[in-house]
C-alpha cells in the first residue's frame, strides 16, 4: 500500500504532514511520488488567503477523475479547509472525498482505515495511541525516506489561536489556543535529532504565548514559559540550532529576548508581524498596539540581541485603508529597514469580523499597486543590508542541493548557495560571500583552498 500527501500553506501544515506520514508508515504504507500511484491520497489544506483556497479547490477537483478510474483509492482532506468543527457544506461539494480531518488530527482517517478493513482495528488503534495524545500528535520523528536527509524540522508548540485579529481565519479553523505539554515537545524534538535533524523551529500562531494556558496564569509578572522550553530544547544532543515563530508585539518580553541573546543554539532571528504602520488600521485589525509601540519593540530587540535580523508581515488594502494610511506603512518600513517583509493583499475570509462588518473597499488593482510598492522598497533595503556581507565569512547550516549547488541558511536566516564537491548535507559550513542580492547570497566554502592543495 502506498500513500501520497499534498501540502500547501504554513509551517504548521508541513509539520502535520510529516507526522501524518510517520503514522501511515506505522500502518504499513510506503510513500508514492504521485497521487496516481497511491492507494491513499491526503490533501493538507490552507484557506488563510483566497489564492491558497483556490489552489486547494483546484486540487480537489483534479482528484475526481482518479476516484472514478480507481474507486478503491481512499481520498482524505485535512487542515484548515476542514476546520476544527468539521467540513460542513464543503463535504457536499466533493462527494468523492472519503474522509475529512481537522488540523493536526489523524483520528478520522485511522478510524476510516480500520472500518474499511484496510488495516485491522488493533493496528489502527495502536498507531493512534502512539501518534495521538489529548488530540495532539506525539513525537515520532521523520518518515523513513527523510531520516538522515532532513536537516531542519518544525515542531508545533502552540496549536490554534485565541487572539482573534479581525482579518484572521485561524481561530475559526484551528480552534482556540492550546499549548502542548513541554514533555511532548521535547520528546518529539529528541526523536527528530536522533534521526538526523540539526535545527528545530518551535511553532505557534503566537509562539510567545506558549505555556500560559498550561500555567493558568498570564500577567506582566509571569516569566515567559517559552524561555524554559527553549532551554530544554537547547540541551538536546545533536541539535545545533533552535528557532521559534511567529511572535506578537504584545508578547515579546525582555526575558525572551535575553534568552535568545544568551542561549548559543538559539538563532538571532525574530519574526514579529507589524501588519500595518497606521494606528487606525491597526485598531480596525484589533492588533492591540500602535506603530510607535512597534518602533520601540524593534529598537529593544536590536539593543538586546546583537546582530539580530528581523522579519515582519504586512497586509495591504485592508478595509478602509486610505492612500495616506498606506503611506504610513511604507514610511515605517523605510525607517525600520527590516531584513525581510512578507507582503499580502487583503482578502476577506469567511467568519472573520472584517469579512462580516468591514466592506472590502480597496480595489484589487490598488491592492496590487501597494503590494508592488512595498516589494520594491523591501528589495532595495534587503539588497543594501545583504551587500554588507560581501567578503564576509558566515556560518551556513546546509539543508540540501539545488541545480548542483548546496544551499542553507545563516543563523540570521539568510539563504546562501555555494558549490562544493564534498557532501556537506547537515554540516555547519563557513562560507565566504562572493555575491549578494536582496533574496539570497552566493559564496564559496572558506576551507575550499585547503581541499585544492
Amino acid at each position: 500500500m502506498k500513500y501520497y500527501i499534498w501540502t500547501i500553506g504554513c509551517q504548521m501544515n508541513r509539520a502535520d504532514s510529516r507526522r501524518l506520514a510517520v503514522t501511515l508508515e506505522a500502518l504499513g504504507y510506503e510513500p508514492a511520488l504521485r497521487a496516481e500511484e497511491a492507494d491513499l491520497v491526503v490533501l493538507n489544506t490552507c484557506v488563510v488567503r483566497q489564492q491558497a483556497e483556490e489552489k486547494v479547490h483546484g486540487r480537489l477537483g483534479s482528484l475526481r477523475p482518479l476516484k472514478e478510474r480507481r474507486p478503491e483509492v481512499i481520498i482524505g482532506v485535512m487542515g484548515c479547509l476542514v476546520g476544527f468543527r468539521g467540513p460542513g457544506e464543503v463535504a457536499e461539494r466533493y462527494p468523492w472525498v472519503d474522509v475529512w480531518m481537522p488540523p493536526s488530527e489523524p483520528g478520522p482517517l485511522l478510524d476510516h482505515l480500520s472500518r474499511q478493513g484496510v488495516v485491522d482495528e488493533g493496528r489502527a488503534l495502536a498507531a493512534e495511541a502512539k501518534a495521538h495524545q489529548e488530540r495532539f500528535f506525539d513525537g515520532w520523528g521523520l518518515p523513513t525516506q527523510e531520516r538522515g536527509r532532513r536537516v531542519a524540522a518544525y515542531v508545533p508548540a502552540v496549536l490554534g489561536c485565541s487572539h482573534a485579529c479581525t482579518y484572521c481565519i485561524i481561530p475559526y479553523r484551528r480552534g482556540p489556543e492550546r499549548s502542548r505539554p513541554p514533555e511532548e515537545i521535547v520528546t518529539e524534538a529528541q526523536a527528530l535529532a536522533e534521526q538526523g535533524v540539526r535545527e528545530i523551529t518551535l511553532l505557534g500562531q503566537i509562539i510567545d504565548r506558549y505555556g500560559y494556558d498550561l500555567l493558568g496564569v498570564q500577567d506582566a509578572n509571569t516569566p515567559t514559559p517559552l524561555v524554559d522550553l527553549l532551554r530544554r530544547v537547547h540541551e538536546i544532543e545533536g541539535l545545533v540550532r533552535v528557532r521559534f515563530l511567529t511572535s506578537h508585539p504584545n508578547w515579546m518580553r525582555d526575558d525572551l529576548l535575553e534568552a535568545v541573546a544568551s542561549l548559543p543554539k538559539v538563532c538571532e532571528h525574530i519574526e514579529v508581524p507589524v501588519q500595518a504602520g497606521d494606528d487606525e488600521v491597526l485598531a480596525r485589525m484589533r492588533r492591540g498596539y500602535t506603530a510607535d509601540d512597534y518602533r520601540r519593540l524593534v529598537a529593544r530587540i536590536r539593543e538586546v540581541i546583537p546582530g539580530v535580523s528581523i522579519a515582519t508581515d504586512v497586509i495591504v488594502g485592508f478595509p478602509g485603508e486610505t492612500e495616506a494610511q498606506f503611506q504610513r506603512t511604507y514610511d515605517l518600513l523605510a525607517e525600520l529597514r527590516l531584513d525581510k517583509v512578507h507582503i499580502a493583499r487583503y482578502s476577506p475570509r469567511p467568519q472573520t469580523l472584517a469579512a462580516r462588518r468591514l466592506p472590502d473597499d480597496v480595489p484589487p488593482e490598488e491592492k496590487e499597486r501597494r503590494r508592488k510598492a512595498l516589494d520594491e522598497l523591501q528589495a532595495r533595503i534587503a539588497a543594501e543590508i545583504n551587500v554588507q556581507l560581501l567578503g564576509q565569512t558566515v556560518e551556513v547550516l546546509v539543508e540540501g542541493k539545488k541545480k548542483g549547488r548546496w544551499w542553507g541558511r545563516t543563523r540570521t536566516d539568510k539563504l546562501v548557495f555555494f558549490e562544493d564537491e564534498r557532501d556537506r548535507l547537515g554540516q555547519l559550513v563557513p562560507v565566504r560571500i562572493t555575491w549578494t542580492g536582496p533574496w539570497s547570497l552566493v559564496g564559496e566554502p572558506a576551507d575550499l583552498s585547503s581541499v585544492r592543495e
